[in-house]
């Protein structure tokens, strides 16, 4: 019996027992779709963090207090810091002081929990806010120290039933330090769909102006970081050495802050992806060998079921050989078929999961081979045992068999 002959056989016999054979193929199924869904959310989420990246820019360098060395109250940042590094500076476009804390906010019927960003202007021209209603915190506002403050679509429409809640008033502060601030603008929250399926759960993520939140955590107020727009990313090191200098100078310390660009950072956060990815792959795929494991049963109750057409074969010639190649053939067809149903639905899952995710799925060719190869490797090594047996089986014994 040729090849060709042996796949058509093995056809026959798979189709003969639909419901079997795709019970059979079940487990394949599941496995490929699984991995090639997660390794394509998975590259997809990497390009949506590179691209968000890209949109900050190479040009911004992120310069720290080393929370890691001893520090006093004089190590910390100075709002005359920010000042005297965008005017001595040369290179430098914009600066941007951070102050991250979390506070309570009290709206007319709610209260939440808030995430505030302590900030001045400049941090608009250096991230990328899209300001849906009213504006972003302005320079008066800084100078002022006003009570303003800049929420999220999704917060907002949450507390207040709908997005342009400009001029509505909110509480901040802690229990002791309660402040009235007005929301001047709503910025969209980049999460989308996912921020909101956390409904009322979700923190507000909001920005005030710095001195206003000097004002709010006075006991607790340390600036310990800043956001730097740099004129050209090629000076990236030199100008980071500048601004350490210059504030070592004014703090009279040393080797009390560091500064990294950002994209540097890039390489971190892909490295933790690619380790999840492959992490949660690896146990989606346990579910192929769970899947092979049935392609070996249902070969061996097939040889069982047809030990007496072996035996004929046998007797009319057919080899060993023959016969081994004849149930490997039918085992490899069983995973493939599921390696290619598999591979069909998890493209689906994985662009499905895309839309909802608002991330774009990348299904690359090589993790389709792969898929393709692996799902033949478990065809081919499970079906070996059961293929064995049945080229093992003597003719005449076979032929007796009831």
């Amino acid at each position: 019996m040729n090849i060709l002959e042996s796949f058509k056989v093995a056809i026959e016999s798979i189709l003969a027992n639909k419901l079997r054979s795709f019970l059979t193929m079940l487990g394949i199924i599941i496995g490929i779709s699984s991995v090639i869904t997660i390794v394509a959310i998975g590259k997809g989420g990497q390009k949506r963090i590179t691209a968000e990246f890209e949109d900050i820019g190479v040009n911004v360098l992120e310069v720290k207090v080393d929370t890691n060395t001893q520090l006093s109250t004089k190590d910390y940042f100075t709002l005359d810091d920010i000042k005297e590094i965008k005017n001595r500076i040369d290179e430098v476009k914009n600066v941007a002081p951070l102050v991250q804390r979390p506070v309570t906010a009290k709206f007319e019927k709610a209260t939440k929990r808030a995430i505030l960003l302590g900030t001045t202007n400049d941090y608009s021209s250096i991230f990328s806010l899209d300001i849906l209603y009213g504006r972003f915190i302005n320079e008066r506002d800084t100078l002022l120290g006003k009570n303003v403050v800049v929420i999220d679509n999704v917060s907002a429409k949450n507390i207040f039933g709908y997005e342009d809640c400009v001029g509505k008033t909110v509480k901040l502060g802690s229990r002791d330090n309660m402040i009235n601030a007005v929301i001047v603008g709503v910025y969209k929250n980049e999460g989308g769909t996912f921020a909101a399926a956390f409904g009322g759960n979700m923190p507000i993520f909001a920005y005030v102006p710095i001195t206003f939140m000097q004002k709010l955590i006075p006991n607790e107020f340390n600036i310990t970081q800043m956001q730097v727009l740099i004129s050209n990313s090629k000076n990236s090191e030199e100008v980071a050495r500048n601004i350490i200098r210059l504030v070592e100078s004014r703090h009279f310390n040393k080797d009390k802050y560091k500064a990294e660009n950002l994209v540097k950072q890039l390489d971190q956060v892909n490295n933790i992806i690619n380790i999840f990815t492959m992490i949660i792959g690896a146990i989606a795929g346990i579910s192929l060998i769970v899947g092979g494991i049935g392609v070996m049963n249902i070969m061996l109750v097939s040889v069982t079921e047809r030990t007496r057409e072996i035996g004929i074969r046998k007797a009319i010639g057919a080899t060993r050989r023959d016969i081994l190649i004849q149930f490997l053939i039918e085992s490899l067809i069983l995973s493939l078929i599921g390696g290619v149903i598999g591979m069909m639905l998890g493209t689906l899952f994985a662009y499905a999961i895309g839309v909802f995710l608002k991330i774009e799925p990348t299904v690359s060719m090589s993790t389709v081979l792969i898929a393709f190869l692996f799902s033949s490797a478990v065809g081919i090594f499970f079906g070996i045992y059961p293929a064995n047996k049945a080229a093992k089986l003597d003719p005449i014994e076979a032929l007796r068999y009831e």
